[in-house]
């Protein structure tokens, strides 16, 4: 076993690869479907006989984007990606029915065993973390590494957290937030919240969903950054990602209280790398630091300069670096 200290940097990208990969083309393209409901929504890119890695987007509901694929090298990986239940490019889009935290889980096996591929490395941030602890403890034989960014354990600190404590940092965000509820139900954002986007209407739901998007966006880099902000703001990626993030939070995720932690111990064999920044409002590090302590094995850096997104220069520059220093735990490059 490591020690915990050991294990732990706070540290500064180093001198390998630390760029995002160019723009990546898909190779292959898909649909599934999972059930009389839902439809997913999936892509490869990369090498098609490279090293498979599976990338689970945040949220719970904002779906992937091509930009995803460039944090891997696709002359040495086979990039999956996919949109969970309704999310993205899945449909129906901000569906809650059948919409759970197990029904991903199985998902995930799903689109692996379709795509034939026996074991993968699991790639997530922010609820993408959340997803590859819950896939990984469910299925510990599937995944080969971890690379966790932005640590949730979706414990309700930390949905509280996102509720009311972020006004502490982001005031001017969080009155917004608030402003489309009454004043007499700013002591439980998330039901008035829950009630305006499980509405059928768009006009009710639509609105609602782009200001509570809006509001994650805008605590999500540690410098302004309007490019974060209008992607949230989009109706596609607002509307899956309040919808279902609210509907995830109400029901605790769908897992046991404090399940990812309680289960470390079904992971600590497998090789996994944290990456969390330091300023991280979204998802504060105190979460990132309970996990490393539980899993000393893990390889922990604390970005020093950094806030939630993936796209932070020092985040982005490491994760890029430990996709590059897996390549060599796990092999040469495969032959074109």
């Amino acid at each position: 076993m490591l020690d915990h200290q050991h294990s732990q940097k706070d540290t500064s990208p180093d001198s390998t690869r630390s760029e995002l990969y160019s723009p990546i083309d898909r190779y292959d393209h898909g649909t599934l479907a999972l059930d009389d409901i839902h439809t997913m929504y999936y892509e490869q890119s990369g090498h098609p006989a490279g090293m498979p890695v599976v990338f689970l987007h945040g949220g719970p509901g904002a779906g992937a984007s091509s930009s995803h694929r460039q944090f891997f090298d696709p002359a040495f990986y086979r990039i999956v990606i996919f949109d969970q239940r309704g999310s993205g490019r899945s449909t129906p889009l901000g569906e809650l029915r059948d919409n759970t935290t197990p029904h991903i889980i199985a998902d995930i096996e799903t689109l692996r065993v379709h795509l034939g591929i026996e074991r993968w490395m699991v790639f997530g941030g922010s609820w993408g973390s959340t997803l590859a602890l819950a896939y990984a403890e469910h299925h510990p034989t599937r995944a080969m590494a971890l690379i966790l960014r932005g640590i949730f354990l979706c414990r309700q600190s930390e949905i509280d957290w996102f509720l009311y404590g972020l006004k502490s940092f982001f005031p001017e965000a969080w009155r917004k937030f608030v402003s489309v509820l009454p004043e007499h139900e700013h002591h439980n954002i998330l039901k008035a919240y829950y009630a305006l986007l499980s509405n059928p209407d768009p006009l009710v739901h639509l609105p609602a969903a782009r200001v509570w998007s809006t509001y994650e966006g805008s605590c999500s880099a540690l410098l302004p950054n309007p490019g974060i902000v209008a992607n949230f703001g989009s109706d596609r990626v607002a509307l899956g990602l309040a919808r279902i993030e609210a509907h995830y939070f109400m029901h605790n995720i769908f897992l046991e209280d404090n399940f990812l932690l309680n289960n470390i111990g079904r992971i600590r064999h497998i090789p996994t790398t944290i990456v969390q920044g330091r300023y991280d409002a979204v998802c504060p590090i105190v979460s990132a630091d309970d996990l490393s302590r539980a899993f000393p094995e893990a390889d922990y850096h604390i970005i020093k300069d950094a806030g939630h997104s993936a796209f932070e220069p020092g985040t982005c520059a490491k994760l890029v670096q430990t996709m590059e220093h897996l390549k060599v735990r796990f092999g040469a490059k495969p032959a074109s």
